[in-house]
């Protein structure tokens, strides 16, 4: 996976479930992939090493992706997206049927 597709998938993972993480592990995520702040900035603003917050962040990507599997927030976010566009574009609402389908 490039870093770039990567970095924004854990940001859509992120919204999902940030919920999940500790506000540690939410403030380190943020900063690091939201406000690009390097991992020596983010432990002179903690008082901790750089291997702590790489460490954490590690576990916050772990976690995020851990979660997806088991969950598949993501993956249902992404499949309502496209009936909804395909229904807007078509017009075809029995599409609406295969939006229900999913929730249940």
């Amino acid at each position: 996976m490039e870093a770039l597709d990567k970095k924004e998938q854990l940001n859509q993972l992120f919204d999902l479930y940030k919920n999940l993480l500790t506000e540690k592990q939410c403030l380190y995520f943020e900063l690091y992939y939201r406000e690009d702040y390097s991992l020596q900035e983010i432990s002179e603003i903690y008082t901790v090493s750089r291997n702590a917050v790489f460490d954490q962040l590690k576990k916050v990507e772990d976690y995020l992706f851990s979660y997806e599997e088991k969950l598949s927030l993501l993956a249902l976010q992404t499949k309502r997206k496209e009936l909804i566009d395909k229904a807007i574009e078509t017009k075809d609402f029995k599409l609406l049927e295969a939006l229900r389908k999913l929730d249940e």
